[in-house]
């Protein structure tokens, strides 16, 4: 009985410690605002279409706000697509617009 008793104890320890990594973990991998901020607006830049046009980019917990003009329908749909491809960004919101120079 002794025994039974000190296993259980033993594997309730392991997965204490156990979650407590998995808790550690997923805080480290967690991307903050201003992280995301930097690299959509490198992103955008670095990109032959997308890099000419005057965007304005927040950030506000994952979720990344495009403003501005753009001169095609396709550039604007790209530059949400370089946003959402950045890692931790959970959600785009589109406000640019079109409009041909």
């Amino acid at each position: 009985m002794r025994h039974l008793t000190t296993r259980v104890r033993l594997s309730s320890l392991l997965l204490t410690v156990l979650c407590l990594c998995a808790l550690v973990g997923t805080a480290a991998q967690q991307v903050s605002d201003d992280e995301i901020y930097d690299r959509v607006r490198v992103r955008l830049a670095g990109d032959r279409d997308v890099g000419g046009s005057r965007i304005e980019v927040t950030v506000e917990q994952g979720v990344v706000t495009l403003r501005g003009t753009v001169p095609k329908e396709k550039i604007r749909q790209k530059a949400e697509k370089l946003a959402k491809g950045v890692r931790g960004v959970r959600k785009v919101v589109n406000e640019l617009t079109v409009s041909p120079r």
